[in-house]
Parts: C-alpha cells; sequence; structure tokens
C-alpha cells in the first residue's frame, strides 16, 4: 500500500472491500436467480430501478444525519440493511419475485446509507493529491474481489443441487457484511457539521457554477451504468445456462481491470484527465461493436475485456473531477454532504431514464436485437458525459 495513503484510508479501504465483497458473492448472482424463477427483463429492470430511487432518495434524506450526526452509524447501518435484504431473499426463496418493489428499495436503501457515508469519509481522508491514487486502489481491490468473489460463487452454485448455492453464498454474504461492521468501529469518529441545508443540492446552478456541467454529466454516465449494472451478467448467463460461466466471466475481465485500474490510478495524473477521459469514452463504447454481429460467450468476453481495459481511462477522471470540486474552497467543503447528495442525485436521475428507457423500448420490441442495440445507445452516453464536463479539465480547480 503507498505510503501516501494514511491509516484510515487503508482501514476505509478494507471496510469498502468487505462491502463490495458480500456484494460481489451474491449480488453477482442475484439477477440470474431471478431470471431462473421468471424469465423476465421488465421484471429485473423494474427491479434495478426500484433500488436506484430508494439509493438516491436515500441519499438525499439521509444527509441530514451524516452531516449533523454521525457519519459511522449511517455507515454501518448500511452494512446492516443490506444483509437483512439478503436474510429476506433466504426466507422468501422463489417467491422473491413476487416482492420485487419493497425488496428493491430495501436494497437500494441499505447500499445508499453506506455509499453516502463512505463518500464523505472517503472526501475527508483524501485530497487532490491523493484522489486519484485513493480511486485507484478503490478499482484494484474491486477487481481482486472480482477475481475471486464470482467465480468461487459460481463453482459452489454449479456444484450443489438445486438452489442449495444460492443459499450458501447468501448466507456467506451475511458472514461478510458482520465482519465488515466489526472492523468499522475502527474508524475514527469524525466532525459534525453545521446545519444540513435540504435544498442546497438544487441551488448549485448559478451562472457560472462548475455544477452545470458537472451535474449533467453525472447524469449521462448514471444512464450506462443503470442499465448495464444488470444486464451484462443477464446476458452470460442466458447465453450460456451456467452459473460457472458467469463467474469464469467476471474471473477473467476482473483480472484485466486489476491490472487496468493499478496503471491509471499510478500514471494519469491531472493533466491527462482531458484526454484520458476521451479517449476511455470511445473505446468503451466501441468494444459494444463485436456483440451487433452475434451474442455468444465469446463476443461477450471480447466486450468485457475491452471494456474492463479501458473503463479506468474514463471513470478515475470523472469522478474525481467531481469531488475536486467539492474542495474548491472552505465554503464547498462545509457543504460536502449536501454536494456529494448532488452528485449521486445526478447520477440516480441517469440510472433511472437509462432503465426506463431499457424497460420501454423492450416491452415495445422483445427481441435480443432490441437489447443490443440498447446497449450500444445507453452504452454510447460517456461521451457525452466527456462533452459536458471537458471544460472543467482544462481550468482543474484549486483544492481548499
Amino acid at each position: 500500500m503507498s505510503s501516501s495513503l494514511n491509516g484510515q484510508s487503508r482501514l476505509l479501504l478494507a471496510v469498502n472491500g468487505l462491502f463490495v465483497l458480500a456484494g460481489a458473492l451474491s449480488g453477482t448472482f442475484l439477477n440470474v436467480y431471478l431470471w431462473k424463477v421468471k424469465q423476465d427483463f421488465a421484471m429485473i429492470g423494474w427491479f434495478t430501478f426500484s433500488q436506484q430511487l430508494a439509493l438516491g432518495l436515500t441519499f438525499w434524506i439521509a444527509g441530514k444525519w451524516v452531516k449533523e450526526q454521525d457519519k459511522m452509524i449511517s455507515l454501518r447501518l448500511g452494512i446492516v440493511v443490506s444483509g437483512i435484504f439478503y436474510l429476506l431473499v433466504l426466507w422468501a426463496g422463489a417467491h422473491t419475485v413476487d416482492y420485487i418493489w419493497p425488496l428493491g428499495f430495501l436494497f437500494g436503501i441499505g447500499s445508499g446509507l453506506f455509499w453516502l457515508a463512505f463518500n464523505v469519509v472517503y472526501f475527508e481522508v483524501t485530497d487532490v493529491d491523493t484522489r486519484d491514487l485513493f480511486n485507484g486502489w478503490i478499482g484494484i481491490l474491486g477487481s481482486v474481489i472480482g477475481i475471486l468473489g464470482p467465480w468461487t460463487s459460481g463453482w459452489i452454485i454449479s456444484a450443489m443441487k438445486g438452489n442449495l448455492g444460492y443459499r450458501v453464498i447468501f448466507t456467506v454474504s451475511l458472514i461478510v457484511y458482520g465482519i465488515g461492521i466489526l472492523l468499522s468501529f475502527w474508524l475514527k469518529k469524525r466532525k459534525r457539521g453545521g446545519p444540513y441545508r435540504w435544498m442546497e443540492p438544487f441551488r448549485q446552478f448559478g451562472k457560472n457554477s462548475p455544477w452545470r456541467q458537472a451535474v449533467p454529466a453525472s447524469a449521462a454516465h448514471g444512464v450506462r451504468e443503470g442499465v448495464f449494472s444488470f444486464l451484462v451478467t443477464l446476458l452470460v448467463f442466458i447465453s450460456t445456462s451456467a452459473e460457472r460461466k458467469v463467474g469464469q466471466f467476471s474471473l477473467v475481465t476482473s483480472l484485466v481491470s486489476l491490472v487496468s485500474f493499478w496503471a491509471v490510478g499510478k500514471w494519469l495524473h491531472i493533466r491527462f484527465r482531458y484526454a484520458g477521459m476521451l479517449v476511455g469514452a470511445v473505446l468503451i463504447t466501441g468494444v459494444i461493436g463485436p456483440l451487433l454481429w452475434d451474442v455468444n460467450y465469446v463476443t461477450l468476453m471480447l466486450f468485457g475485456i475491452g471494456t474492463s481495459l479501458f473503463m479506468p481511462l474514463y471513470l478515475l477522471p470523472v469522478i474525481s473531477s467531481v469531488f475536486d470540486l467539492i474542495g474548491k474552497n472552505e465554503d464547498t467543503v462545509e457543504q460536502r454532504v449536501e454536494l456529494i447528495v448532488l452528485r449521486e442525485l445526478s447520477i440516480m436521475v441517469g440510472r433511472l431514464l437509462g432503465t426506463l428507457l431499457f424497460i420501454i423500448i423492450f416491452t415495445w420490441s422483445p427481441h435480443m436485437k432490441t437489447v443490443i442495440w440498447l446497449m450500444l445507445g445507453l452504452g454510447a452516453t460517456p461521451l457525452l458525459s466527456w462533452v459536458l464536463i471537458r471544460k472543467l479539465f482544462k481550468h482543474p480547480v484549486d483544492a481548499a
């Protein structure tokens, strides 16, 4: 671990890693589990829609507690609620498909509570010089977990009869969540902020405000993320009918992502963000191309490897630049919770829009070719994100 990251940064990385591990073990196969019960793209889409809606609203509502009270309680409560979600899935079994909306809301609330607290603490333990490095390590951890978690889950599910494997991995996720809660008690209690301004996220659109570029750029980023978060894994399973292949897909793509995040986090300096994000956006759009000819395990693997290789070029600049805006001056630092809420609400709008477009268009034309053309259209939105945010790269902010 680089000496540029202090002890609290490393501990926060560890807690994040455990939360992501629990999600990788079970979340990777959650939509596959639902698909095996009911083969309905719209149902999976509404499940994702409910999660995204709840996550964004939780950011906004819980922002008051996180700013004025204890951030660590929100972080731990997010882990607890996520654990309760998997308990309910274990209890409901095949009837989970009958409770898509309430379960989706519960999952979104747990994610929102955790990621709001995590993002605020992440901002507080990093600065403009270490933010890209921290994001790089987040990517590396996510990649390592992506290598081991889904592959292990896929092997367990394939080795056991019926849905026993799913029950095992859901239970293991509960244990990992518990370890994450215990580890979080070593994170220092953070300083409380001033009064929470409910409408502040909506006031950041002054004439010369940089958020006029950052907000629509974040929304454009969310359009792709909302649909691809559930669709890619599902396509791999539909093409192969084997959970083992899903785990193998994740292993290979995460291995590539591990190297890519390490390299980009290490060498992509602030002055290269403009070109780096553009190149990344073009390439992650271009790698969707092979799917237009055929959707099989080989073309999906080509798409997955290409995305993993080039995604960090696009992702790290857009994340770091928005967080640099939060550290622009003393006033924005004081409003960091509200501004993080603004960022998440922006991404939520994009996710909801992308998912809703997918559901409406696929319902109108329920064919696999429709799915692929939607992937190409929605997958090109990183180019729009770059167009909207590029001015921030030409005039980078100085951190307070």
